[in-house]
C-alpha cells in the first residue's frame, strides 16, 4: 500500500471520527460515504468535459453558459458517465459557498437529487436512481436549529475538500479502496449492524481466489445477498471481471453498493445491482454465472412457501429450507444461477454441514444425486462482526474435475487475536487456497474423504468426522504426581503449625481440621 493511500485512508477515518458527533457508525456512514461519493462524481464530471473541450479552449463552466452547448454537454455526461450536474450545484461551487460560511443546504439538496434525476429515462437509470436518498439533510441528528446542521454540513465537506482525491491521475482505484477502508471501519464500529452490509476483507479474499483459481478473465460473477459490493469487487482483484451482479435486500446498503461500484471505476453499463429478496423476488433469474460468491445472513427467516416447490430453484429436491433458517435456500438459489463451467463460494454457519430433517435431505441431494460439493472449509470463530460463531465455506461446482472425492480443511485453529474479533493473516489465507487448489492431505489440517466415507457417516459433514486435530497430552509420570502431592502436604503441614501457634498466643480456637 502506498504512503498516498495509507494517508489518504487515515484522513478519511479522522474526519469521521471527528465530525460523528451524536449518531451512531451506521447512521454517519451515510452522510461521510455519500458526501465523499457527491464529491467524486463532482469531480468526475468536471475532469471528463474539461478534457472533451480543451481542443476549444474553454472550460465547464464556461461553456455551460452559452444555451446552444447546454445540452450537448449534458448529453455527453449522461452517456459517458451516466448522469450530469450542473456547474453551480458541482462539489467546487458548493465549497466556495462554504469558505463564505453562506447557507448551502439546498443547493446541496439539489445537486444530489440532479444526480438521480439526470439519469432518468437513460441507460444508467438503474444505478443512479435514488442513489442519495439516505443522507437526510434535514434530520435532527445533525443539529436542532437549521443553522447548526448547515454549520456541521459545511465542515464536513471543508474538510473533505482539504484532501487531494488526485482523481486527475486516475487514482480512482486507490479512492475506491480507500471508501472500502471506511467502509470496513464503519463495519467494525457498528456491531450486529455490520453484518449487514460488509464481509471481512480476510474471508473475501479466500471467496475471491476460490472462484478465480486457473483463471485470468471471468464472463461475470453473481452475489445473491451483496450487501456494500465488497465481495463481488473482491473478485476483480484476483481476475478481469466482465459484468458484476448482485441483489441485496436493505435499500441502504443497496445504494452503497451502487456508490462503491462506481467509485471502484467500474461503468454504470458493467455492474446491475438490484434492490429487494432474492429468495422471494429474484432479479436475475434469466442469468447464469461463472462464478458466485456470498455471504448471506446466517439462519435468516424466509417464508419456505409451498408454491416454490414448483419452482425450478427448488423443485428437484423435493424439501424446501425451513422457515427458521435459510441456509440451504440460498444454496439452492446460487447452484441455480450456476454455469456449467463455474465454481460458487459460500460462507454459512456451520449448522449447515450436519443439521437433519429438510436440510439433510437438501444436502445429501447435493452430494449423492449432483456431486456438486467440492469442499467444506472450517473458519476460526469471531471472524464476523456481530457473530462469533464458527463458520465455514463451502465450495460447489457442476463440473468438478476431482468428483470421487470431497475436501475438508480445518483451519478452526488458524487466525491472530486481534482487540475485538480473530484476524485470519496473508499466511493462514495461503494455507487455506493452496491446500484448496493442490487437494493436499495435511495431518490435521485437512483430509480428501471418500464418497464411501461421506455415505457411512450418513452425508454428516461435520469437520471433526473428517480432519482429526485431536493433540495427544505427554504421557503422566504417576511418581512424579506423587512426590509433589506429597510435598503440598507437607507445607499444609507447616501452615496449619504456624496458624495453631498464632491462635494459641490470642487464646483463640484453631481453625484447623
Amino acid at each position: 500500500m502506498s504512503d498516498y493511500q495509507n494517508s489518504l485512508e487515515s484522513k478519511l477515518w479522522a474526519i469521521a471520527d471527528e465530525l460523528r458527533g451524536n449518531m451512531d457508525a451506521n447512521e454517519f456512514k451515510n452522510y461521510m460515504l455519500g458526501f465523499i461519493f457527491y464529491r467524486y462524481l463532482s469531480e468526475k464530471l468536471e475532469i471528463h468535459l474539461n478534457e472533451e473541450l480543451k481542443y476549444d479552449e474553454i472550460t465547464f463552466n464556461g461553456a455551460y453558459e452559452d444555451e446552444d452547448l447546454k445540452s450537448e454537454l449534458e448529453k455527453e455526461g449522461i452517456e459517458a458517465l451516466g448522469y450530469f450536474i450542473e456547474p453551480k450545484l458541482l462539489f467546487s461551487s458548493i465549497i466556495e459557498k462554504c469558505k463564505l460560511e453562506e447557507f448551502v443546504l439546498d443547493d446541496l439538496s439539489k445537486a444530489l437529487k440532479e444526480i438521480s434525476n439526470s439519469s432518468m429515462n437513460h441507460e444508467s437509470q438503474d444505478d443512479f436512481i435514488n442513489l442519495f436518498e439516505d443522507v437526510d439533510l434535514n434530520s435532527s441528528k445533525l443539529g436542532r436549529s437549521v443553522k447548526d446542521k448547515n454549520k456541521l454540513i459545511s465542515k464536513i465537506l471543508l474538510n473533505l475538500n482539504d484532501i487531494d482525491f488526485e482523481l486527475d491521475n486516475d487514482e480512482s482505484d486507490i479512492l475506491g479502496d480507500a471508501y472500502e477502508y471506511l467502509i470496513s471501519q464503519f463495519a467494525s464500529s457498528a456491531g450486529k449492524k455490520a453484518g449487514e452490509f460488509y464481509t471481512p476483507q480476510q474471508v473475501s479474499k479466500i471467496l475471491a481466489k476460490i472462484v478465480t483459481l486457473g483463471k485470468t478473465r471471468l464472463k461475470n460473477v453473481y452475489d445473491p445477498t451483496c450487501g456494500s459490493g465488497s465481495l463481488l469487487l473482491r473478485v476483480s482483484k484476483e481476475a478481469e471481471v466482465g459484468d458484476f451482479y448482485g441483489q441485496e435486500l436493505n435499500q441502504t446498503t443497496y445504494n452503497l453498493a451502487r456508490m462503491n461500484m462506481i467509485l471502484h471505476g467500474v461503468k454504470y453499463g458493467d455492474f446491475d445491482i438490484k434492490q429487494g429478496d432474492s429468495l422471494e423476488y429474484p432479479m436475475h433469474i434469466d442469468k447464469k454465472f461463472e462464478a458466485i460468491v456470498a455471504n448471506p445472513p446466517f439462519s435468516a427467516k424466509w417464508s419456505s412457501d409451498k408454491e416454490f416447490l414448483d419452482d425450478e430453484r427448488f423443485s428437484a429436491y423435493g424439501k424446501l429450507a425451513p422457515k427458521s433458517k435459510a441456509d440451504y435456500a440460498f444454496v439452492q438459489h446460487m447452484i441455480y444461477h450456476l454455469d456449467e463451467n463455474g465454481t460458487m463460494a459460500v460462507v454459512l454457519p456451520h449448522g449447515v454441514l450436519f443439521r437433519g430433517a429438510a436440510e439433510g435431505k437438501i444436502r445429501r441431494y447435493l452430494i449423492e444425486e449432483k456431486n456438486y460439493l467440492d469442499a467444506v472449509i472450517g473458519l476460526p470463530a469471531n471472524l464476523f462482526y456481530g457473530t462469533s460463531i464458527p463458520t465455514c465455506i463451502l465450495v460447489f461446482k457442476k463440473c468438478r474435475t476431482s468428483d470421487d472425492d470431497i475436501l475438508f480443511i480445518d483451519a478452526s485453529k488458524y487466525f491472530e487475536k486481534a482487540k475485538n474479533q480473530n484476524v485470519l493473516r496473508d499466511e493462514d489465507i495461503e494455507r487455506i487456497v493452496s491446500t484448496y487448489s493442490e487437494r493436499k492431505e495435511v495431518e490435521k489440517f485437512s483430509h480428501c474423504a471418500s464418497m464411501d466415507e461421506i455415505e457411512e457417516n450418513d452425508f454428516n459433514l461435520n469437520i471433526p468426522r473428517y480432519v482429526d486435530t485431536f493433540e495427544e497430552e505427554e504421557p503422566i509420570d504417576l511418581d512424579e504426581v506423587c512426590d509433589e502431592l506429597e510435598k503440598i502436604a507437607k507445607e499444609m503441614e507447616d501452615v496449619d503449625r504456624e496458624i495453631k501457634k498464632y491462635c494459641d498466643e490470642l487464646g483463640i480456637r484453631a481453625p484447623i481440621f
